[in-house]
């Protein structure tokens, strides 16, 4: 099997929409687990109590590695579009980082004044006793430095962006892709290449021995907050995963590509296994840490070469498919809390009410995603390109 990435005039990745496509589902699943966990999350349902010790385990089995795969695959398609609109001419590093700007920040923006509020005020009703009404939540969201404490749980600080949080973190990692791209536009290729002299075991064990030590080192000091600008460890754990798929992208064709096809099934098996070791063993800093960080990238190798191996190839499906990607992810959450919060009423089995939430998100997320593309001036605050740029962009692949 031919395994070159295309070059600038060839068609699009189809693989990496696939990528894509499968990480938001896995997403979607992800949340709606997170109602049944006794881990902290916006809401619960009241069967978490008697369901979260069976759903747990398999929430471990993507918990690892689902977001670096999103960052890998993210930075393999932004490099992608950088390479292809170099070659083309038709837009500067600045005027491409303008563009990416629109595409990432103005749903941020939307998503935090539009998307997210109801997620905090049933938050807050659930967790922090709070009696207003839904507009009287809305000055004190908007007020700026406004917090809700519980034990157990921290503090929430208002206003938030809650799971957009990734939109930010992609752009600045974008930000300072397109800057060495300008500044020294021939390292990429370089480091690509240096890039191609991993092998076997050490094209596994460099980054599994990344993970583990920023996970060991850097988590018991900065934890996980989202919140970017206190956040390295998260920062040291993705940006890296970010580069990767930018390197990813330029590697040499008859470099890296054949060697994560060749590892797929041995990176398969030890992810499975270090699931296992995760959801047997006993917490401890190191004895949780290692098959953590073994599966988080053991399984992303595993899903890149069997997607590479098997998913390049389009279809009509992939495409609507890779077009709502963005728009049923800003919206996805808020469907799946205020899905939470009705389905309560009706105090169904856990396992009928979970199959219900899933519906539910995928349903009224997929109907808000075809009302915004048919909508000119909404398409640009959900991810979406106005419908002449859509047109010529069928053809380059979208990374967010």
């Amino acid at each position: 099997m031919d395994t070159r990435l295309p070059s600038a005039s060839a068609p699009r990745e189809f693989f990496i929409d696939w990528l894509r496509i499968g990480a938001l589902a896995l997403l979607i699943l992800f949340h709606v687990g997170m109602a049944y966990t006794s881990w902290t999350w916006h809401v619960k349902s009241a069967a978490a109590v008697d369901v979260a010790a069976a759903v747990e385990p398999w929430m471990r089995l993507t918990a690892p590695w689902r977001m670096t795969l999103l960052f890998v695959v993210s930075g393999l398609a932004t490099s992608l579009m950088l390479q292809r609109r170099a070659v083309v001419g038709s837009t500067a590093p600045e005027g491409w980082l303008r563009e990416r700007a629109r595409r990432l920040l103005l749903p941020l923006l939307a998503g935090m004044v539009l998307i997210v509020p109801p997620q905090s005020y049933f938050e807050v009703r659930q967790f922090h006793g709070y009696g207003g009404s839904y507009f009287e939540f809305l000055r004190v969201y908007f007020s700026g430095g406004a917090s809700f404490c519980a034990p157990q749980r921290g503090c929430l600080i208002l206003p938030t962006w809650n799971h957009l949080w990734f939109l930010p973190y992609l752009f600045a990692y974008t930000a300072l892709l397109a800057a060495v791209h300008r500044r020294w536009p021939q390292a990429l290729d370089g480091w690509a290449a240096r890039l191609t002299s991993w092998r076997g075991a050490f094209l596994l064990a460099w980054p599994v021995a990344w993970l583990l030590l920023t996970r060991l080192t850097l988590a018991p000091v900065f934890g996980e907050t989202h919140a970017f600008f206190d956040d390295l460890f998260v920062h040291s754990q993705f940006a890296p995963a970010f580069a990767l798929g930018v390197l990813l992208a330029r590697a040499p064709s008859v470099g890296l590509w054949p060697r994560l096809q060749a590892l797929r099934h041995v990176a398969l098996l030890l992810a499975l296994l270090a699931w296992g070791l995760l959801v047997a063993t006993a917490p401890g800093p190191l004895w949780r840490a290692l098959p953590w960080s073994l599966m988080q990238w053991c399984a992303v190798v595993a899903a890149l070469g069997y997607a590479q191996r098997h998913l390049q190839r389009d279809s009509a499906l992939r495409a609507r498919l890779s077009e709502a990607v963005f728009p049923v992810y800003v919206l996805h959450q808020t469907v799946t809390v205020l899905g939470v919060v009705l389905l309560a009423r009706w105090q169904l089995p856990a396992s009928l009410e979970a199959a219900a939430l899933v519906a539910l998100t995928l349903g009224v997320s997929w109907a808000g995603y075809e009302f915004v593309r048919r909508v000119g001036a909404l398409r640009p605050w959900f991810g979406l390109a106005a419908p002449r740029a859509a047109r010529s962009e069928l053809r380059v692949p979208r990374c967010a």
